[in-house]
């Protein structure tokens, strides 16, 4: 059992997860336990609809079926997750819970890490990272929300385009 809470993902009762969710945060709260279960997510999105020529935002779920928990993983925080009102059990093998990796987690937009760039459109920078190390190219592209940006670097006397993650190239100075 490890002392870093991780997330974990909930099956519920389809169109059940935000009663899921609120019924956890509530019980968390009646046991006391806000250091053991820290975070309880339903991932959504904001989609715009067009129907009958009106157009409406409307807020979907990104997993339907699912809720996402952040937990330090104990016998009683199982046992109160598992029976929440809703609550199907863990995904995992024979409900034994298996937390996302850090990717997944910022994959599947649960957690969202801030990264600051010092570069941007138009900017030469050199790649610190991966198979081009050390070549510089200019900033073509650059998505932060994305997590990337695209540089075009000449390899072999040819211009070539090539998507890295921020954190992979850095402003060049001479």
């Amino acid at each position: 059992m490890s002392d870093e809470a991780r997330w974990y993902v909930v099956h519920t009762y389809s169109g059940y997860e935000n009663k899921v969710a609120s019924n956890l945060m509530t019980t968390v709260e009646n046991r006391n336990l806000q250091d053991m279960i820290l975070e309880v997510k339903v991932p959504t999105e904001t989609v715009t609809e067009i129907k009958d020529d009106k157009t409406k935002e409307v807020e979907r779920k990104l997993f339907p079926g699912y809720v996402f928990v952040k937990m330090i993983y104990t016998d009683e925080t199982w046992y109160v997750v598992r029976n929440i009102r809703g609550c199907t059990g863990f995904v995992g093998p024979s409900s034994k819970p298996v937390p996302l990796t850090e990717a997944e987690v910022y994959r599947m937009g649960v957690e969202t890490r801030v990264v600051e760039v010092s570069y941007k459109v138009g900017d030469t920078v050199r790649i610190i990272d991966g198979p081009l190390e050390d070549f510089i190219g200019v900033v073509d592209e650059l998505s932060v929300d994305k997590n990337y940006v695209r540089v075009t670097v000449s390899m072999f006397g040819r211009e070539t385009p090539v998507e890295f993650e921020l954190n992979q190239a850095e402003l060049f100075t001479d």
